[in-house]
């Protein structure tokens, strides 16, 4: 079972910018994919972004494309998710999810996405707002 921990999270004014970083442990494998999602109250769950350690291929949901950019530091088992030209609804829990590579998907795509979510080991979120 992997661990999973979330930092960076805080207030933010509207077009500003803000860092998460999620460090994952408990395997002495780094063979994973690793997902952010969000839950914003009274919305669905929303896949935003993801990055594999089988390519280094990302994904991102339309809605945070060219603003959000996920990038992982293997030697310290990390990966950051750099928001840009935040807006008030990219208000939200973001939560890092952490699943294994394989057997049937490999690399980052909305498939992957919904394979992170089903079997990924999730930590515990953290909290990020976007208001004046």
């Amino acid at each position: 079972q992997l661990q999973i921990e979330e930092s960076g999270g805080g207030l933010v004014q509207p077009g500003g910018s803000l860092r998460l970083s999620c460090a994952v442990s408990g395997s002495t494998s780094t063979y994973y994919h690793i997902g952010w999602f969000r839950q914003a109250p009274g919305k669905e769950r929303e896949g935003v972004s993801c990055i594999s350690a089988y390519d280094g291929s990302t994904y991102y949901a339309d809605s945070v494309k060219g603003r959000f950019t996920v990038s992982g530091d293997n030697a310290k088992n990390t990966v950051h998710l750099q928001m840009n030209s935040l807006k008030p609804e990219d208000t939200a829990v973001y939560v890092c999810v952490a699943d294994f590579i394989g057997p049937i998907l490999f690399g980052c795509s909305s498939s992957t996405m919904s394979q992170i979510e089903s079997f990924g080991s999730w930590g515990q979120g953290t909290q990020v707002t976007v208001s004046s």
